[in-house]
């Protein structure tokens, strides 16, 4: 079920961004093709095997993914998990806040961090539809959805980490551990996608001064 979420919310944001044409039979070398690309753009982030691991699993096209459509997929992807890292939290919060239990505010700060980051993902994958990779050269409309887009994920990375920082150490609780794990996940596939962004918004930058 987790998995057709996701690819469902990746198939919308796909047709909200482009325009459907032909879908050619998927051939292996194709396939390949595309890892290839996968991979060697994840070197580029901080956690490349994370990275290669969300990102081949829709890079089913007969042809290479572009550079945008593997940062949306990677944004995508990122908001995907923290909507359902948000969801566990607010199951945990309620039942805390019911039991009035000690470890609740700790929770509670770390969903509204978790709330926010929702919000600044989401804006970010709308606003790189809004990006033209097609634009023969660059417009201070470009450089302003570049910079929307450079500032919502990297407030989204920072209310993850901050999140995380609510758990210092190792030793803890099942539950404090299990949130910990989740939120650190959604941190790092954040972070993987703020770097594919700014390699894509380097790139389109160069080749449009």
């Amino acid at each position: 079920m987790a998995k057709l979420s996701l690819s469902l919310l990746l198939f919308f944001f796909f047709i909200f961004c482009i325009n459907i044409g032909t879908v050619e039979p998927l051939n292996r070398a194709a396939h390949s093709q595309a890892r290839t690309f996968v991979e060697a753009s994840c070197r580029t982030t901080r956690y490349p095997a994370l990275c290669v691991k969300w990102l081949t699993r829709h890079a089913s096209s007969n042809t290479p993914p572009t550079a945008q459509q593997l940062t949306r997929t990677a944004l995508t992807v990122s908001l995907y998990r923290v909507r359902h890292v948000r969801s566990y939290l607010v199951k945990v919060a309620k039942e805390l806040k019911a039991t009035k239990a000690k470890e609740y505010p700790v929770v509670r700060d770390c969903l509204v961090e978790i709330d926010d980051s929702v919000s600044q993902l989401s804006q970010s994958v709308g606003e790189l539809c809004r990006l033209d990779p097609k634009a023969e050269m660059m417009s201070d409309d470009i450089y302003w959805h570049i910079d929307n887009v450079d500032t919502w994920v990297s407030t989204a990375l920072t209310d993850a980490s901050s999140c995380v920082d609510e758990f210092p150490g190792q030793r803890m609780s099942k539950m404090k551990a299990t949130i910990k794990s989740k939120v650190l996940n959604v941190a790092q596939l954040t972070s993987n996608a703020l770097a594919l962004f700014h390699r894509y918004a380097a790139a389109a930058i160069e080749k449009h001064p």
